[in-house]
């Protein structure tokens, strides 16, 4: 039986990417997208979002939810990694459906308590929705499958301070209130994204194979990868969003480690994520009785690809 999916998010390339892989993925069932600030403002998400559900020609619920941090003053949007319209700037046609009336917190909360136990949430994004969900109906934490994000990093550097990655670095505060719920998390941060990189000759296969949503991909991508190529000197893109299909498909191509996770809400380190390992004891009480979280450290780099460009090809 396909596995039970929301995809929280802020499309955004790389998120473009996760999302038609949920698409085509068999093992997948994706109930619905939930859309929040970003990459790029919530309404303009919720627009990117229902034009991927018009491209692969799915009939899938886009919800709209946060616009601005919980606490801090809103960060602006990358426009320089992913285009002003988030597929960037390749001037897309905008789309013709329209977001459900709901917010996205209700329809997570509607989706879970329809579904008890079977849901899965995917966060591809600043963690503002999920928050609002807990503060909503805190039971709902309970009734969760898991929550799979992509965010943080445990010992590899940030992208967005020394320290930080940028979806928690958005609403650090919102962060902080997912990984402390009582819901299995599974983080999916900088330590493994950051070993895989996506490149042309991959997309450029997947558009071969797949015209529609591998050439949108294609096209999304080249300013994606213009990025990386100045900031860091590699050939493609790291490989952020579309790791958590991945794991949510097999989550044995990742290797994971037990612990904590606490995020720093102010100061130097505001939205570092600091994970405290399983069976260590800290004198400060921080992390003492915050549920574990499964971050991923190690990942199987060939195998990962060959996922992405079989599901989509």
């Amino acid at each position: 039986m396909a596995r039970k999916i929301i995809i929280d998010t802020d499309p955004g390339i790389d998120d473009a990417m996760a999302i038609f892989f949920a698409f085509q993925a068999k093992e997948l069932d994706v109930l619905g997208l939930t859309t929040t600030f970003g990459n790029v403002p919530v309404e303009l998400a919720t627009q990117n979002a229902i034009t991927l559900t018009e491209i692969a020609k799915v009939e899938v619920p886009v919800a709209q939810g946060v616009a601005l941090p919980s606490v801090i003053e809103p960060r602006p949007h990358p426009d320089f990694v992913h285009g002003k319209d988030g597929f960037g700037n390749i001037n897309w046609p905008a789309p013709k459906g329209k977001a459900v009336k709901e917010s996205a917190a209700q329809f997570i909360i509607d989706t879970v308590r329809q579904y008890p136990g079977e849901v899965t949430i995917i966060a591809l994004g600043p963690l503002g929705n999920l928050a609002a969900a807990l503060k909503l109906d805190p039971e709902v934490a309970e009734l969760v499958d898991e929550v799979i994000l992509m965010g943080g990093t445990a010992i590899e550097y940030g992208n967005v301070s020394p320290v930080a990655e940028a979806n928690i670095m958005n609403d650090p505060h919102a962060a902080d209130v997912v990984f402390t719920a009582p819901w299995q998390v599974t983080m999916i941060g900088l330590d493994v994204t950051h070993q895989v990189l996506l490149d042309n000759n991959v997309l450029g296969r997947i558009k071969a194979a797949n015209p529609e949503e591998g050439g949108f991909l294609y096209d999304c991508a080249q300013h994606y990868i213009n990025f990386y190529s100045s900031r860091f000197g590699v050939h493609g893109c790291y490989f952020h969003d579309a790791s958590t299909i991945a794991y949510a498909m097999d989550p044995s191509i990742f290797g994971v480690e037990l612990g904590a996770v606490r995020v720093a809400c102010e100061g130097i380190g505001i939205g570092q994520t600091i994970f405290a390992p399983q069976g260590m004891d800290f004198p400060e009480p921080h992390w003492n009785d915050v549920p574990m979280t499964q971050v991923c450290m190690e990942v199987d780099s060939e195998k990962l690809l060959k996922l992405f460009e079989t599901t989509l090809s």
